[in-house]
């Protein structure tokens, strides 16, 4: 992993939507030449309007190769394995590893499985539970894990929504103690998936920052809250606990790892950053405290970019205090201007809510929090006036991070229901996510290889998906691109004009940039690597 130096009551779904949850396997999604059932809106002429693709020679071969292999799945599944894929913008650490693992980490840490609740819980093992250890010879058991701590073999006809978030409680005491071990194992998926940029959730100082806030208490004057939280040196020394935080966790990475030696993993040479995660459900001075301690310490540590509200955004709670909660981003982005913000706006469905708590999120995130990104973005459509903010959104650049199977297995959301091509038609860039691999037995390959058949993509926009994961990153420094490349297309700064990825940089300029800006040097790596798969698959298929 390379790092920066551091600086100073749930509702239901509606059976209908129940029944939908299982993701379609590709083999039986639309046809390679189908288009969606229902299509997207028309460019409005008030939006951005996109310059026609021409796509290069090598483009050319490479999409008909595509299209040669859409119904040979082992020359398929290789093609979508080796696409250079960027970066992974939207994910939680703890949803991320595979179940297995998880598993493993339970017996090797002597803790013990309630069996009634198949909940992970601290030794000595008493009645009602059995060892974690026990799932290594006992394969009943480990395949009951298995189901319980993941999506696997859930039935079409079930809640997929609160089973999805239940796992998180249920293997949530191996998660915590191993930051450091979760991201070694993530980050060599993410790398074998041909990414080079991650970017993951986690709850930093969280025991810390609910005690700060419960001590401090409630004040709805936003900016004396924040006074009280900062009196004393107080969330300071929670950004420091942060940061200790963060060094253990990396120690415990490299040694996992085995950066540095002979043994040295892929991981370690993968770009990663922190996200820090807030739980909208909790009272509201937890909720921003979290806030606070999370954009205090992206100022203060570059290995932190962003916030982020994480929980379900229809518990009770969180519908209740949505707004408050934007209003509290809102004042914050004035105390850290240099924070990011990314979202979980929108990720709800008629049916899961009233139909007034599907009028308003996505707006309020873009409009009030001026979020940088929104994560799913689901019901778009279904929002008071959403054409505005659709283009709002196109305007301002606010990505959309899609995890197409999370959007099904929680909501039953896919295919035509699904905003996808939507938010394409009005301009807005849109970054393909996993959200919770692990949990959903899932890899970003799958994505993209269910939107290509889905919505019968060609390699070209494929590819451009693929820049935008770069391009929409908390990555600082200039971009390779000029302008709005989601409006205008990936055009290269005129430094770097007539250059060739893959080759010397013949340019001063160009070198300077690639050289000096991190998403610029991700930027030409990526291109160097779509150079080289379209060389890779510009033969005929045999």
């Amino acid at each position: 992993m390379t790092t920066p130096h551091r600086s100073a009551t749930r509702r239901r779904l509606l059976p209908a939507a129940v029944a939908a949850l299982g993701l379609l396997p590709l083999s039986a999604a639309l046809p390679a030449s189908a288009h969606p059932a229902t299509a997207a809106p028309a460019l409005p002429a008030a939006g951005p309007a996109a310059t026609p693709r021409v796509p290069t020679p090598g483009e050319a071969r490479t999409d008909a190769y595509l299209a040669a292999v859409r119904e040979r799945p082992a020359r398929l599944g290789e093609f979508f394995r080796s696409l250079p894929k960027g970066g992974e913008l939207h994910n939680h650490l703890s949803g991320a590893v595979s179940t297995e693992y998880l598993i493993t980490l339970a017996a090797e840490d002597g803790l013990c499985v309630d069996t009634a609740t198949m909940t992970a819980v601290v030794p000595p093992c008493g009645p009602g539970t059995r060892p974690a250890a026990d799932a290594r010879t006992d394969r009943a058991f480990h395949d009951a894990l298995v189901r319980a701590w993941s999506m696997q073999d859930f039935p079409p006809d079930g809640n997929g929504h609160d089973h999805f978030f239940d796992t998180f409680g249920k293997f949530g005491e191996v998660t915590w103690r191993h930051r450091g071990k979760l991201l070694a194992s993530f980050a060599d998926e993410v790398v074998a998936q041909n990414q080079s940029y991650l970017e993951t959730m986690v709850s930093p100082a969280s025991v810390g920052a609910k005690k700060l806030a419960d001590d401090v208490g409630w004040d709805p004057d936003l900016a004396a809250l924040h006074q009280k939280l900062t009196a004393g040196g107080r969330l300071d020394a929670l950004v420091e606990e942060a940061i200790e935080e963060t060094d253990d966790g990396d120690a415990e990475f490299r040694e996992a790892a085995g950066c540095g030696t002979g043994r040295e993993r892929p991981a370690c040479g993968l770009t990663v950053r922190w996200i820090a995660q807030v739980s909208r459900g909790g009272s509201p001075e937890r909720v921003y405290t979290q806030m606070a301690l999370g954009m205090r310490l992206a100022e203060r540590d570059d290995r932190f970019v962003a916030v982020n509200l994480v929980q379900p955004e229809d518990w009770d709670s969180s519908l209740k205090n949505y707004r408050l909660q934007m209003r509290m981003l809102a004042h914050l982005r004035g105390v850290y201007p240099k924070a990011h913000v990314t979202l979980h706006a929108g990720e709800l469905w008629p049916g899961l809510v009233k139909p007034e708590d599907l009028a308003f999120h996505i707006a309020e995130a873009v409009g009030v929090a001026r979020t940088e990104r929104v994560g799913h973005g689901v019901d778009l459509r279904h929002e008071d006036d959403w054409q505005a903010t659709a283009r709002t959104m196109a305007a301002r650049e606010v990505a959309v991070e899609v995890p197409f199977t999370s959007n099904a297995q929680i909501l039953g959301v896919r295919g035509a229901d699904h905003p996808f091509e939507t938010y394409r038609a009005y301009g807005v860039p849109v970054v393909l996510a996993t959200d919770d691999p692990g949990v959903s037995r899932i890899d970003i390959s799958h994505e993209y290889q269910y939107a290509a058949r889905t919505y019968g993509l060609s390699y070209p926009e494929l590819k451009d998906l693929a820049r935008a994961s770069l391009e929409y990153a908390f990555l600082p420094g200039e971009s390779l691109w000029r302008g709005n490349p989601t409006a205008e297309g990936y055009r290269t700064v005129p430094a770097c004009r007539g250059e060739h990825p893959g080759t010397p940089i013949r340019s001063t300029a160009c070198r300077r940039l690639v050289e000096g800006s991190p998403k610029a040097s991700l930027e030409w790596r990526q291109e160097a690597a779509f150079a080289a798969f379209e060389a890779a698959h510009a033969a005929p298929v045999r």
